[in-house]
């Protein structure tokens, strides 16, 4: 934590606009002249694009990610403010624009190359090339669990601890004293033999004039005095007294509000509609055909919906209305069978000598899973508020990439990229399907058609059918294991392949490894769901580690232990997470007790669940989470994290399952896509240790594990295996049956 070897990008100063400016230049270009118009009122100094100084002193931090409950817009300004020594009582925060010129080099860097060091030449050009790709590609994304390991390591540290020797070396050169008889403190600089002290806006003017140093010197972990403390969060007091802002939320003069169904089968398009009943309806403005969807645009959302109810719709056929989810299973087994046999599997990972090791005496072990598609129903429906003229559009919307929303509509319009204005909202909820750009697309598409704003709403009906969800999986086993209990062997055959790239891997000692996977495309819309691959395969890997634990007539915990020599982060994690659970305590009758392991985007998360059968009905009493992020920098915003993600994933362990009958989604809202509530919540207990690893991330890695370590301690209270989820479709009733 201490060392910090990339090296800062802050250089040179213009005077821009009014604002004093301290540029950071990256090539190609030097961005500061270019955003200070954007972030800065009159008088106010822009140290750099991630901050500036008002006359106040206060300091106000850029941040460019979205707030969607996770923190972010509270952690990342505690990392500046930290490293720049500031008064956290006079930090403000301030969401970056839409604009390309707050394209997230450092998140894209962050992901390709991780902790990669390079050379002091050639960091402006390796910074320089991925701000150029990410202008490209129009990332400013909010994902992947990235904000604090890539955004604040890799740029708010950075910006922070630049800005602060700048300003040290302005009152050196002002005061005439020595640097090293300086100290920056509670946004002022100090020098104690002269028992003077001065704001740091006092300084900015001078600090401009100064190069700042190729490297800063970053704080180490016993130097920090708000990083590693819960401070309180810059969105809660808004969201508690409903001053808060979401997108559905936005009202702008003369708006109109619509809402719209899209093909029940996806990829089909619209081939007639029959409005004549709702046409000429009191509060109806317009009826829009899009090309697989009808929109209404009316005075109120509800008298959009009932018209919408209304209108006859014929949508063409595309051969896709005869699939259901059985045939879907049955090619994807087809699919998995063919890749295998004619070697065209794609290698994930190959370790020692497979086929050999299972050649040799052992238990053989082998098991199948399966996981369904899952929505992401968020609390808040999907939505967007747009205004387009002939030369502009302005948006309205709680989104997770504000500037891939500017270019997809810019180019929808064929504007330039600075003719859209995307207003960013707080997000009711994200989990990667407001990554997702077709509500903006197409609310932009009905407003195009009118000269006034539209504010496009989805039922919850709209919102269940026409997601993008995360896939439905399978994923065979085969392992042996030696006469002491050893893993000698594993062989794991899955589909398809996306993030994070550890998400199939095991930590365990197993010297002979092959981890392959297959493809089998189907006309189901594929996104991002939280954790991503890794919700999937920590169910399918820590439930097989079960399972041979099982066999080998080992206790699951002591299991994982005995094969984990080589992973010590892993094995405290494991431990600890043992000792808070109590975990060799014996439980009460019908009551059980599961364990799993799982690292997800850099942190290492254990959970402990126990579980009570009550009249063949399960009840979920407590989770135990130990989590090593290597560092938490905001520990309250932390544990919240690990209990929303506990929670959101013992939803879909549960109850989730997103099924496709003719070709269409089946669900349609909460009463057939069913919800955790509050009378079914678990205690939740989480610790953190901070080991000193690169960050890891927070938002999505406590989410994998519930589902194994809550069927583990089925196993463990019933004799029941469940090898598919959700729980929901098993019976519960059986004893001492294992079952698939």
């Amino acid at each position: 934590m201490g060392k910090w070897t990339r090296r800062a990008f802050i250089t040179t100063g213009v005077l821009t606009g009014g604002a004093l400016v301290l540029g950071v230049a990256i090539r190609p270009g030097n961005r500061a002249g270019k955003v200070a118009p954007m972030i800065s009122d009159k008088g106010e100094t822009v140290m750099n694009i991630w901050l500036k100084i008002a006359p106040d002193n206060t300091i106000t931090v850029i941040v460019p990610h979205a707030e969607m409950g996770q923190g972010t817009h509270t952690t990342l300004p505690m990392m500046l403010a930290d490293e720049m020594d500031a008064d956290w009582k006079l930090v403000h925060m301030m969401e970056a624009p839409g604009n390309k010129e707050y394209a997230n080099y450092a998140l894209a860097k962050g992901f390709i190359l991780g902790e990669k060091d390079f050379p002091s030449f050639l960091i402006d050009t390796v910074d320089g090339a991925f701000l150029t790709v990410t202008k490209q590609m129009g990332l400013q994304m909010t994902g992947g669990s990235s904000s604090v390991r890539f955004t604040g390591m890799l740029a708010m540290r950075i910006a922070g601890a630049g800005a602060k020797a700048v300003l040290l070396q302005a009152a050196a050169d002002k005061w005439g004293v020595p640097l090293e008889e300086l100290e920056a403190k509670n946004s002022s600089i100090l020098h104690s033999a002269t028992n003077r002290s001065e704001p740091f806006i006092n300084f900015a003017q001078q600090a401009v004039t100064l190069s700042q140093p190729a490297k800063p010197k970053l704080k180490r972990p016993e130097e920090f005095t708000i990083m590693g403390t819960s401070r309180q969060r810059f969105d809660v007091p808004q969201k508690v007294d409903g001053s808060a802002n979401f997108g559905i939320d936005v009202t702008v003069p003369n708006m109109r509000y619509a809402t719209i169904k899209a093909a029940p089968v996806f990829g089909t398009k619209l081939k007639s509609i029959d409005d004549g009943v709702v046409a000429n309806m009191p509060g109806v403005r317009k009826i829009v055909k899009l090309e697989d969807a009808v929109a209404v645009i009316a005075d109120s959302y509800w008298i959009a919906k009932n018209a919408l109810d209304q209108v006859k719709i014929v949508f063409e056929e595309n051969g896709n209305e005869s699939i259901d989810q059985n045939d879907i299973y049955d090619q994807y087994i087809r699919d998995m069978n063919t890749s295998l046999s004619a070697g065209k599997d794609e290698k994930d990972l190959a370790l020692g000598d497979v086929e050999s090791a299972f050649k040799n005496p052992g238990q053989t072990v082998e098991a199948e899973y399966r996981v369904p598609y899952l929505a992401h129903a968020t609390l808040e429906p999907m939505n967007c508020t747009a205004h387009v003229t002939s030369d502009s559009c302005t948006l309205w919307v709680g989104c997770q990439n504000p500037l891939g929303f500017a270019m997809s509509v810019a180019e929808l319009l064929d504007l330039e990229i600075e003719q859209v204005q995307v207003n960013n909202q707080y997000l009711g909820g994200g989990f990667g399907r407001r990554f997702v750009d077709d509500v903006a697309l197409q609310a932009v598409r009905i407003a195009k058609e009118v000269d006034y704003p539209v504010k496009l709403i989805w039922s919850r009906e709209e919102d269940i059918r026409h997601d993008f969800y995360r896939e439905a999986n399978i994923s065979r086993f085969k392992a042996s294991l030696d006469n002491k209990g050893k893993i000698i062997a594993w062989d794991n055959q899955f589909l398809f392949k996306h993030d994070p790239e550890e998400a199939p891997h095991i930590p365990y000692d197993v010297a002979n490894q092959s981890i392959h996977y297959s493809v089998s495309e189907t006309h189901v819309p594929w996104g991002y769901w939280r954790s991503v691959d890794s919700s999937m395969h920590a169910f399918f890997t820590e439930s097989f580690i079960d399972e041979l634990a099982h066999h080998a007539n080992v206790d699951p915990f002591e299991f994982r232990k005995s094969q984990l020599s080589n992973a010590p982060r892993f094995l405290d994690v494991l431990e600890m997470v043992a000792e808070k659970a109590n975990w060799n305590t014996p439980l009460p009758k019908n009551w059980g007790r599961g364990i799993s392991l799982h690292q997800c985007f850099g942190t290492i998360v254990a959970q402990v669940v126990e579980i009570e059968m009550l009249d063949e009905k399960l009840k979920v009493h407590r989770v135990v989470c130990v989590a090593d992020p290597g560092f938490a920098f905001h520990p309250d915003g932390f544990e919240a994290q690990m209990e929303s993600g506990i929670i959101y994933g013992l939803t879909a362990a549960l109850y989730g399952e997103i099924t496709i009958k003719q070709g269409s989604v089946e669900q349609s809202n909460f009463h057939d896509y069913q919800m955790v509530r509050m009378n079914e919540s678990p205690k939740i207990e989480t610790h953190i240790i901070n080991s000193g690893a690169y960050p890891g991330g927070a938002g999505e890695p406590s989410t994998p594990g519930i589902a194994p370590a809550l069927t583990n301690a089925i196993f463990d209270a019933t004799g029941l295996r469940i090898r598919e989820l959700p729980i929901k479709n098993h019976s519960l009733s059986l004893k001492n049956e294992i079952i698939g």
